[in-house]
């Protein structure tokens, strides 16, 4: 069975496996249908099911749209950096970009 490009772009225009330890994570670049890219985080670990006797794949998945880019780096890189060093950044405690304007999307909280 063919597939369109469409549906090629859709599945995947990069993709990169990065094995550590008993976790693989698996860096994915896919399209919306409206041709945005975004980016899939998915962290794989092997584990063994002792009601079933056999290894099964415990999936973990997250999707991270490009305006969301500069605030998930920017938390993740002072969250390395806190690790690495003990320091708290200057505005430890707020949320990132809590001093925008709030907007009418969804937030987590409110999914049922």
């Amino acid at each position: 069975m063919e597939m369109s490009d469409n549906q090629e772009r859709r599945d995947g225009h990069f993709s990169r496996a990065v094995r550590a330890g008993k976790r693989t994570y698996f860096f994915d670049v896919k399209s919306t249908r409206g041709d945005e890219k975004y980016l899939t985080i998915t962290e794989s670990k092997r584990k063994f099911s002792n009601e079933q006797g056999r290894f099964f794949y415990e999936k973990h998945k997250l999707f991270l749209y490009k305006e969301d880019f500069e605030k998930f780096f920017r938390g993740l890189n002072e969250s390395i950096h806190f690790i690495e060093t003990g320091e708290f950044p200057e505005d430890y405690g707020l949320d990132i970009g809590e001093k925008e304007e709030p907007t009418d999307d969804i937030r987590f909280e409110d999914l049922p």
